[in-house]
């Protein structure tokens, strides 16, 4: 079994941004909350708080005054905040390097929630993705899901220009038939361009961010001589959330596009990857089939 995502917009009402935004922050706060009491227990008795504590301690935090709001939201969404502190610890005992996990601002993180299908809670279709509390919110699907395809999870999630987006994890019978290879390609590091192949080719990179770089330093400007918490300040943090969100889906489009193009031509890509180890540098070889 394998798993692949769809990223959808969606168009909410007034009245679920509004449960959204509160989601956004109860997860946070649970994340917040939980990976405090974890530090302090370690810190004090050296043990550790584990995800099944964290979930009983919850189902009894939801019912005390001070935190009766939790259970405004999708308690499953809160469940997954729990998961993914976990799943932070694990990371960092594996792999110390990507260090140790840190508290969720509300500036600065990413505001999303992930929620899992049970039961039929979530569903898609007629241009409306069901939604725990939430209901039924309008989405753009911009390309079928095949039929035998089976929902597991949704992450909702906005962009700093205010967009709402739908990532819809599916799971699906992965059927590789294998091919024999005739066209082969190398890509190696260019310091001037994207890459450099191995016939002598070097695509041109378009600089997106230069030809956007003196609207950006204009609206820029003019937001750093805003006050901030004003009106004004948050509409014009929108405008250049925006030329930079349009900067980013440029990139995208353009990566996209170029990595099609070579994936319906040759059967397999070599690609060197970099890894500076110590003060050498190691190199490697990938080999992808496409």
């Amino acid at each position: 079994m394998a798993n692949k995502a769809y990223q959808f917009r969606i168009y909410p009402t007034e009245e679920q941004k509004l449960l959204f935004a509160k989601t956004f922050g109860c997860v946070r706060l649970v994340y917040n909350y939980y990976l405090e009491k974890k530090i302090r227990l370690y810190q004090k008795e050296k043990k550790n708080f584990s995800y099944t504590k964290c979930s009983n301690d919850m189902t009894a935090l939801k019912k005390t005054e001070d935190y009766l709001f939790l259970s405004d939201v999708d308690s499953i969404a809160l469940q997954q905040s729990l998961r993914h502190m976990e799943d932070a610890f694990q990371n960092f005992f594996s792999r110390p390097a990507s260090g140790f996990p840190k508290f969720k601002s509300g500036r600065k993180s990413r505001k999303s929630y992930t929620t899992v299908s049970v039961n039929g809670n979530i569903s898609l279709g007629n241009g409306y993705l069901k939604l725990p509390k939430a209901g039924l919110v309008k989405v753009r699907q911009h390309r079928a899901v095949p039929t035998d395809y089976k929902l597991k999870s949704v992450t909702i999630s906005q962009s700093a220009s205010g967009k709402y987006y739908a990532s819809i994890l599916f799971e699906y019978e992965n059927q590789v038939q294998e091919q024999e290879l005739h066209n082969f390609l190398g890509l190696d590091y260019s310091m001037h361009e994207l890459y450099k192949d191995s016939n002598g080719n070097e695509p041109s990179y378009p600089r997106y961010y230069r030809q956007s770089e003196q609207k950006l330093k204009k609206e820029q400007r003019k937001l750093s001589l805003m006050q901030k918490g004003s009106g004004n300040h948050e509409k014009q943090r929108i405008r250049v959330a925006r030329l930079h969100e349009k900067v980013a889906n440029q990139r995208k489009d353009f990566l996209h596009k170029l990595s099609r193009k070579l994936a319906n031509v040759w059967d397999c890509i070599c690609i060197e990857n970099l890894r500076y180890a110590g003060n050498g540098t190691d190199t490697e070889f990938r080999k992808i089939c496409l």
